[in-house]
């Protein structure tokens, strides 16, 4: 018996011996390695023509006509906006003024090349674009952070949430160009105050090459949006440090004194005047700044991509929702008023559709 056991045993220990071992928790990566979820690859939808190095929808004609999802470009790379900008390429984005991260997600999946977290007019703040920035670095959509007020303190916080631009609201010169471009440096180039061995610009102090690439990395825009603006957007494209200027046409109409028509013709006329001086500032010693802007129903998305802009802001997350919520009840109210003998004739139709629907399956 006891030897019998002792077989037993032994035999047991063998057969455990030739069980698979655990595989070991896997090493931490070095740093070099991690990768930065604040750029996407260009997954794109087309905007027509104007809209360079993006991907069409799918349209061949045995896939679903339904299936409206992007096919993913060739080209796909995890460029920053800088230098997708700085090749060529034309973008399109949305402005994002619920603050609601579900919207910025669905933004962000939805394949724009950039959103715009709009705190001068939203109702939030930097801890709500906090949350819009982490949905959208969810999906690897570049954020820019629009500041309420062009100041030192508005800019220190911004950019410690690591957005990928900034936006300056109503520079009118040169000078409030170079204050704006020093908010966005640390000293001895600017006067931005560090904390970067702590907040989520530098991944909390992980990134150690943060210090070095923060400034190639950035984009930083100054917005004209006064008649003021327009007479100096040359010297302010030429200011070193601002990469790319962005039109405000509602503001500027309101400084014209057509607050009520911003596609008036004299509005029309200065537009044109601002966007001839900042293209013409790329040509100058391969200076100059880009040419931004905001699609309005005069001026559709297309026509400011045939005119050399090269970020294009078509929409208004919170325009987007009413335009969709009011024709939603307009075309539900224009139903009831169709008459008794409409709705016979609807109810008729859905109960030969039910009954078809049931049988068929």
């Amino acid at each position: 018996m006891a030897a019998s056991a002792v077989s037993s045993i032994a035999a047991q220990n063998s057969s455990l011996s030739t069980l698979k071992k655990p595989k070991p928790f896997p090493s931490i990566p070095p740093k070099s390695c991690i990768v930065r979820s604040s750029f996407k690859p260009i997954t794109t939808h087309s905007h027509g023509p104007p809209f360079k190095n993006l991907a069409p929808l799918r349209s061949s004609s045995s896939a679903d006509p339904s299936d409206l999802s992007p096919v993913v470009a060739t080209s796909a790379t995890n460029a920053s906006l800088k230098s997708r900008l700085q090749n060529g390429e034309t973008l399109y984005g949305i402005f994002l003024l619920s603050f609601s991260p579900t919207i910025a997600e669905i933004a962000g999946l939805a394949g724009y090349d950039f959103a715009v977290v709009d705190m001068e007019h939203g109702p939030g703040g930097i801890s709500d674009a906090l949350h819009c920035l982490r949905a959208l670095g969810a999906t690897r959509t570049p954020a820019i952070l629009r500041l309420p007020d062009s100041c030192p303190t508005w800019a220190k916080k911004a950019l410690d949430l690591g957005p990928q631009g900034i936006m300056f609201p109503m520079i009118e010169s040169a000078k409030s160009a170079r204050k704006a471009v020093s908010y966005c440096r640390f000293p001895p180039q600017g006067i931005r105050g560090s904390a970067h061995t702590v907040v989520r610009a530098s991944d909390y102090g992980i990134d150690d090459g943060y210090l070095t690439n923060y400034g190639e990395e950035l984009l930083i825009m100054c917005q004209v949006e006064s008649e003021e603006g327009v007479k100096k957007v040359e010297e302010i494209a030429a200011v070193d440090g601002v990469d790319c200027i962005q039109m405000g046409p509602l503001d500027l109409s309101a400084s014209l004194g057509y607050l009520w028509d911003p596609g008036n013709k004299k509005v029309r006329q200065m537009m044109r005047e601002a966007e001839k001086g900042v293209l013409g500032s790329m040509k100058k010693d391969g200076g100059g700044a880009y040419l931004a802007g905001f699609a309005m129903p005069f001026d559709p998305p297309e026509e400011l991509g045939h005119r050399g802009y090269h970020m294009v802001s078509g929409a208004v997350d919170v325009g987007m929702f009413r335009s969709a919520a009011v024709e939603d009840v307009r075309r539900f109210k224009l139903s009831l008023v169709a008459g008794s003998s409409d709705d016979e004739e609807g109810e008729r139709r859905r109960d030969a559709d039910g009954d078809e629907k049931y049988w068929s399956e």
